[in-house]
Formats: C-alpha cells, structure tokens, sequence
C-alpha cells in the first residue's frame, strides 16, 4: 500500500484551519486537513424549521456535553464555574458564533508593560494590522469606519447593520451619560459578497446562518481553499502527533468515520484545534523524547486558561423591541476597556449590545430568574417580556494563570477511547471585581434608557465561548510552547495557530485575532520554506 504522505498536515477546519489551508494552497504543497466533524449543510441547521430553538439545546447546543454527537469528546467541567463551548464539524466555532468581530486593540499586545501584569506579547499590533484587514476582506465584515476607540484601521467594510428598536433604545442610554458606544464590527454581510447573500434579520445567528451572510469559515475561506486543490478529510478524530528518533513530528494517528485507526505522514503538522482540543492532543502525544506531553519541556501545555468571563444585564421596558429579529451584535461600548485605577482592578471590558430573547429563552429565562410565576398571572407577565427586553454582556479581559488548566482526565474518554480533557479553572479577585462593575455599569446604562426593571447574572455559566492561552506564544523556550511565529519551541516542524497561542486574552471576542494570527504564521512559513527547519 502506497503510504499517506502530506506535505503540510493541519489537525481542525475551524476558524485557524480554514484560514492555514487557504493561505498555503499557493505553494502548491500536498496540504491535507483532518476535520473530527462533518461538512456542514446548512440546509439542516435549526435556523430552517420552527424547531429552532429547542436544537439549539439539543444538537447545535453550545456545550459538547450537552450535545453528545459522535463528533463531540466530552469535558469534565466539575472544578470550573464557566463552561465550555465549542462546536465540532467544518467551519469549528465560526458555525455557532455570533458574527462578534473586533480587532485587538494596540494596548493588548502590552500589558506587562502598560499595567505590569501578565506578559507582552512578542508581536505588536502593527505586525498584526495587515492580516486584520486581509481576514476582513475574506469574511466580509459589516461596520463604520472612525471608532474613536480604535486607531485609524485599514478595514474594508460593508455598510453597518441596522441597529433597529433595540440599538436606538439603547444609544440614547449611552448618549444621556456621555458614554462611548459605536456600530459593532461584524462578520455578517449587508451586501452580496464573493457569491454569498446578504442578511436577511432572520435573527437565528447562533444555530448556524442558512442565508450564509454569517462569515463562518465554511463559507469564507474553505471553498477558495478546496478549489486551489487542498484535501480536506471530515470525520477524522486525531489520536496523538507522532514523532521520529530526531524529534521532529512525522505525522498523526487518527480514526476514520468508521473507527479504523490509520496514520498519515507529513513534513510539517499544524495544529488548529481550539484551546482546548490543542493541548488535550499534545498532552495525548507522549513518547520517549516527549513523557509529559509533546512540545512541553515548559510544562506550559495546557496552562494559563483564559475563557473571558461573560457578565449579563437585561433591561424590561414598557415600549416593545425587536424581539430576537436581527443580528445579535448591535452596538460596542470600549468606555470601560483600558485601565483606570480607580475602579480597583486592572484591564477592562467591552459591552457588547444585543437584541430581545426569542420566545422559549425568554420563558425559560424569566422562570430562572423569578420574572414570571407558575399559574396565575404566568402568561401577563410573559406578556411583559417577550419583545420588551433588551441588554448587554460585558466581555471582561481574563488574566493568565498557570494553576488555570487542561490536563487529561484519568477516566473521562470519547468514543474512540481517547482521555477526555479536564478543566480546572477558578475566577481570579480581577475578574471578580471587572464583572461587578460590569453588572453595574449596564444597569446604568439599561436605567438611563428607560428600562424599569433589570436582571442580570455574572458570571454566566455556560459562556465559554473563547478559548484561550493554553499553549502560548514567546520568545523564551522556559515559558512558552511557540516561538514568535507559531512555530513550536521543542519540535522544529510542529506550528500552533488557534487561540491556544494567546498571551493575554483583551476584552474583545477572538475570531477576528485567531485568524489574523493564522494569517500572520502562514506568511511567516512561506517566507521560510527554505530554512523551516532550521
């Protein structure tokens, strides 16, 4: 049998994976891609059938222990009070995702040397600045040019998304208090776009875009990326990195669709597995040279967790809203994201606005949290709340902790046998602190725009969204996995490009960053192909 030798092996079709794939195919490599999920149809997703939202709590919930497809592995979240979420097919996280798409700001690449706390990063915003706008010229990203809280970018944007009922209630909040506020940056277009349509405010954004206005990686960069020849192999559950005498990584072991283990060669492996999924691989790829996990002479993997601890505040108003029609991301407000002092805790956040809960979230929301009773006088106070909420999250910046971790569970395993990943992650004093002056502050502004009744809860328990830190970047080889291009440390042809890499997590959603960076460490490797492995 001939054997299965690729030039470049990427592990993961998410938002990195896409992003590496398309960007290497012009090398004309053999470039293969091992995706655990499915090739999306989005002719299935939830958003097409009045069932909508009862799948987003069964087979398109955020959470893989909730929905236990056999593409999911699961996760002991016992000792975390923040929940994972993830998702697992083509297009990884970017398929559930709220289209949320910021850029970092210069100030989060330095914040050891800003506000003395966690590292800087070894890169700056500068380098970054053109893989931003690169990534946002193939996403496709609706916004306003001039945020006062940003510099002057170079971003290609289409027209902002209407801000509707919601967004006007909400502006006047922030107006009456002379508080910052701008049109989000989101990735969900507004016009036709390199052969995908518009958004239609369908409002479903969180169960899968059937329109494709969503820029989800499965329709931005992996069509571009199959046509310029690129493999990509679906159902394919990675077991370990396997590595030859000389310690350099020869390839992966991993079952196919039908549980057959079979193994493939490359010349270069790239890791794209989220960050969690990244060290659960590493940490599962023992051997010799390797005891404690590949890549782990720092015994940085699967260290320094950061999730973003998310704050929650809705606001009950006598005037009706939109409803959950619409985009979810309205408005960001960047008042409260650089350092003050004053306000007793480091860093910051970014409010991020967003529209009404559709009908069964708000029944089961209210129930949770006492708005409505059993019985008599359920369904008036109902009546009250459906299309008359509205509110905002805050974003809060999640500080690195070594003792916050993923490490391999003893007993915990998928269906293919491999040790599940376990988290341990505790919220610091910082975080406590940023999360209550979040609650307080959108309550602030929730009152400010007539809201007679707020709610909230911080931190909330299954917003886990963004994964970050557990395999991070740096110059020193003692603490830290990669180098200042993606390229690992310890194993000269073994690159790590998802949020795993992080330094420090900002107070902004990370798609827009975990790309860019993506885009940034294909670059690098392309103008070293020469010498990669020097």
């Amino acid at each position: 049998m001939r054997e299965d030798v690729a030039d470049v092996l990427i592990i993961g079709a998410g938002a990195s994976g896409a992003v590496m794939a398309w960007s290497l195919a012009e090398t004309k490599m053999r470039i293969v891609c091992l995706e655990q999920g499915p090739l999306m149809n989005p002719l299935t997703y939830p958003s097409t059938a009045r069932d909508w939202e009862a799948r987003t709590q069964g087979d398109f919930a955020t959470n893989p222990n909730i929905r236990r497809l056999p593409q999911d592995y699961p996760v002991n979240e016992e000792n975390t009070p923040i929940k994972v979420a993830n998702f697992n097919g083509v297009g990884g996280g970017t398929i559930l995702y709220a289209g949320h798409f910021p850029r970092f700001h210069p100030s989060d690449f330095r914040v050891k040397s800003l506000d003395g706390v966690a590292d800087d990063w070894p890169i700056d915003y500068a380098t970054i600045a053109p893989y931003y706008a690169e990534n946002e010229r193939m996403t496709g990203v609706a916004g306003m040019n001039g945020d006062p809280a940003y510099p002057s970018d170079n971003a290609e944007r289409t027209p902002a998304l209407p801000l509707g009922l919601a967004g006007d209630t909400l502006a006047k909040g922030f107006n009456s208090l002379g508080w910052h506020w701008w049109p989000s940056d989101t990735a969900i277009i507004t016009e036709e776009r390199d052969g995908r349509a518009p958004c239609i405010n369908l409002g479903a954004c969180g169960a899968g875009c059937a329109q494709g206005a969503k820029g989800s990686s499965d329709v931005t960069y992996w069509p571009h990326a199959l046509r310029a020849g690129v493999e990509l192999r679906t159902r394919c559950r990675v077991r370990e990195i396997t590595v030859g005498d000389d310690g350099m990584a020869t390839g992966a072991i991993y079952y196919d669709g039908d549980g057959n283990e079979q193994e493939i060669k490359a010349h270069v492996v790239v890791m794209a597995c989220n960050g969690i999924g990244t060290p659960r691989l590493l940490l599962n790829s023992t051997s010799k040279l390797f005891p404690n996990g590949l890549a782990n002479s720092s015994d940085q993997v699967g260290r320094n967790l950061m999730f973003h601890p998310y704050s929650w505040a809705c606001g009950v108003f006598e005037e009706e809203q939109d409803g959950f029609a619409g985009p979810h991301k309205l408005i960001r407000s960047q008042e409260f994201y650089e350092t003050d002092e004053n306000r007793g805790y480091v860093r910051g956040y970014t409010l991020e606005i967003q529209r009404g809960m559709p009908p069964v979230r708000t029944a089961q929301t209210a129930l949770r949290l006492g708005m409505v009773p059993w019985g008599e006088g359920h369904h008036d106070a109902y009546r009250k709340l459906f299309k008359r909420t509205t509110g905002m999250v805050a974003v809060c910046e999640d500080l690195p902790e070594a003792h916050n971790r993923v490490t391999l569970d003893p007993n915990m395993t998928d269906s293919n046998g491999i040790p599940a990943p376990k988290i341990d992650y505790t919220l610091s004093e910082n975080s406590r602190k940023m999360l209550d002056h979040g609650v307080a502050r959108s309550t602030d502004i929730l009152k400010a725009a007539g809201a007679y009744e707020v709610y909230s809860e911080a931190p909330i328990p299954y917003g886990g969204w963004h994964l970050m830190g557990t395999a991070r970047m740096g110059k020193d080889p003692k603490t830290s996995v990669v180098n200042e291009w993606g390229r690992s440390h310890d194993v000269k042809n073994l690159f790590i490009i998802d949020g795993s890499i992080f330094v420090t997590s900002a107070g902004v959603n990370p798609t827009q960053t975990i790309q860019a960076l993506a885009l940034y460490v294909a670059d690098q490797m392309k103008k070293r192909l020469a010498n990669l492995f020097d």
